[in-house]
This record gives C-alpha cells, sequence and structure tokens, in this order.
C-alpha cells in the first residue's frame, strides 16, 4: 500500500450563532467543513480563500488558526485509506458575505452535495467530532490553537 501525506485547509464560518457545513455526497452521514487540498508551493491561508472561491463563489478573509487536525485513514472502507491528512481550521472574518449562501456556486460547486447552516442544537453529526462538540459546547473559536487527532 502507496502512504501519503494530505494537507487540506478547512473553513469555520460562524453567522449568528450557526456554522457552515457541506457534504460531499448523500451516502456520507456526516458533514465537514468547507475547504481542500493544498496545491504544491501554495501558502495556506491562499489555499483557504481559493478554496472558499473554488466551491462557494466568495473568496474568504481568512483569520486566525484555530484547529490543527492529524487524521489516519486505515478504515478499509474509507476512501483515503493509506493516507495520512493534516488539516489546518481557519476562521473566516467575512461570515456575513455566505450569510445568504444556500447552494455551491462556484467552479468546483459539484464536489458539495449539500450546504447547510447549522446551530449547536441541530441533531446532524460533524467530523471532526471535536468541531462537532466545540459547535454545540459554543467553544469553536478560542485564542489559542487546538490540537485534535481524528
Amino acid at each position: 500500500m502507496d502512504k501519503k501525506t494530505i494537507i487540506r485547509c478547512r473553513a469555520i464560518i460562524i453567522h449568528e450563532g450557526k456554522l457552515l457545513v457541506v457534504k460531499h455526497s448523500p451516502e456520507n452521514t456526516f458533514y465537514v467543513l468547507p475547504g481542500g487540498h493544498l496545491e504544491w508551493g501554495e501558502d495556506v491561508k491562499e489555499c483557504m480563500s481559493r478554496e472558499l472561491e473554488e466551491e462557494l463563489g466568495i473568496k474568504g478573509d481568512v483569520g486566525r488558526l484555530l484547529y490543527v487536525n492529524n487524521f489516519i485513514g486505515n478504515d478499509t472502507n474509507y476512501i483515503g485509506k493509506g493516507t495520512q491528512s493534516i488539516e489546518f481550521f481557519f476562521e473566516i472574518r467575512n461570515s456575513a458575505d455566505y450569510a445568504k449562501t444556500d447552494k455551491p456556486i462556484g467552479s468546483h460547486a459539484a464536489e458539495i452535495y449539500e450546504l447547510k447552516w447549522v446551530g449547536k442544537n441541530d441533531a446532524v453529526k460533524i467530523m471532526p467530532l471535536a468541531i462537532d462538540r466545540g459547535l454545540k459546547e459554543g467553544t469553536l473559536e478560542s485564542e489559542s490553537v487546538r490540537f485534535i487527532c481524528g
């Protein structure tokens, strides 16, 4: 099995207490944050802004780094089996620009099956689970970077 490392950037977009999440296929039982892969030679903040523009049609004003996640795909049913993902989760400061977003309109919009604003009491599962917990507990934003695994 070939092993490889993938670096991703993900957006924490909070507006009026709700978090913007996406689902990539109808088979998924969970939501994730918008974002995508870092391209060779690209700065992580540039990647974050580019991915938001490609997927949602709105350029992100990238703020602080809030989380770093390390995820290893070992599950035999997981499409990324044999990969180690490192994800950077950034605060997006222009969240109001996304407030009326109800469907992806960027050049890569086809990568997103569903777009949804969720609040802390909504019964949805967000991955990684630390993000789900942070939303439900009201602790997503912090003064320090938090490291999560899985």
